[in-house]
């Protein structure tokens, strides 16, 4: 008989981790709707720093329109007439 394949063994229990805005100790699993947060409310604090920019993804600002703008307006000017 072949060993037994450690893979195959019983279903493993559901990970545990940190809620992102809490820290108090989350089950990942399905029944869990507010994953990776413990809660509702966490789940919408965190959204809320998102939305006043509290929490940001590093890297170089965007660019809004009137940089654009005056980016194309000099372009223009140095610009080789033909």
């Amino acid at each position: 008989m072949p060993p037994a394949n450690p893979n195959d063994s019983a279903p493993r229990a559901p990970s545990e981790l940190p809620c992102p805005q809490c820290r108090t100790r989350v089950v990942w699993s399905s029944e869990n709707a507010y994953r990776p947060f413990c809660s509702r409310r966490c789940q919408l604090l965190d959204l809320g720093a998102w939305a006043d920019e509290s929490h940001r993804i590093g890297g170089e600002s965007a660019m809004d329109e009137a940089d654009i703008d005056a980016m194309l307006r000099e372009a223009d000017r140095d610009a080789p007439l033909s």
